[in-house]
């Protein structure tokens, strides 16, 4: 599957011109999912998700001007057969996948069996916002446990070998500095990206590559600063 993980959506043209390559067509010939679930385990969910739907949130996704654009609610999953949904996101050209908890979307990706799924989808585009970014390392790191799964810790899908710390200097979130992203980059035993809004990471066949218009930093295990 190709990844582009961002920390504040499509938010500018650098990155809008990463997804247009990764999709290989137009915007506006391209089949789109909205995934709301992560946002549901967040204070005030319920009108977050209707925002992030309408195209109304802060952070660009549904609003871009897709051909078609459906919801796939993860907990519902289960308790429908896989001929009712499964169809439907191999013929999707992107799931767009929405901020929220990312140990809760974890727990119900897994659970609804799309984990399991996404591995195969070879040519489809995964687009991540926060903590749909977060969910795809190897672990979330303690800032970002909020929602806490049956199994306890936080262990995320691990499609790529490294973790995010999003937000980076956020005028509205003084806990997402630099500093603070050296220290939670220290408790973790794989590399960390702590990207901005407007950065995005792009993994296509393993290889990573770093899009920008704003600031971030690679920590690597043992790095000191």
């Amino acid at each position: 599957m190709k990844l582009l993980l961002t920390s504040g959506g499509i938010s500018n043209t650098s990155i809008h011109d990463v997804l247009l390559d990764l999709l290989g067509k137009p915007i506006a010939e391209s089949s789109a999912l909205c995934i709301p679930t992560a946002i549901y385990a967040m204070r005030g969910g319920a009108a977050m998700g209707w925002r992030l739907i309408s195209g109304k949130a802060e952070t660009p996704l549904c609003e871009l001007g897709w051909k078609s654009l459906g919801v796939l609610e993860l907990t519902a999953l289960p308790s429908i057969g896989e001929d009712f949904w499964v169809p439907t996101v191999r013929e999707t050209d992107v799931l767009l996948v929405g901020g929220g908890d990312p140990l809760y979307l974890c727990h119900w990706m897994r659970q609804s069996g799309l984990a399991d799924l996404l591995p195969s989808l070879r040519e489809s585009v995964y687009v991540g916002v926060s903590g749909g970014s977060l969910v795809i390392g190897p672990h979330v790191g303690d800032d970002f446990v909020g929602w806490k799964p049956p199994a306890g810790g936080d262990r995320a899908l691990g499609m790529v070998d490294f973790a995010m710390f999003p937000h980076l200097d956020h005028v509205d979130l003084p806990d997402n500095s630099m500093a603070n992203a050296e220290k939670w980059a220290a408790g973790l035993s794989v590399p960390a990206y702590a990207i901005d809004d407007q950065t995005a990471i792009k993994v296509v066949d393993g290889t990573v590559d770093v899009i920008s218009e704003g600031h971030w930093k690679l920590f690597t295990p043992g790095q000191a600063s």
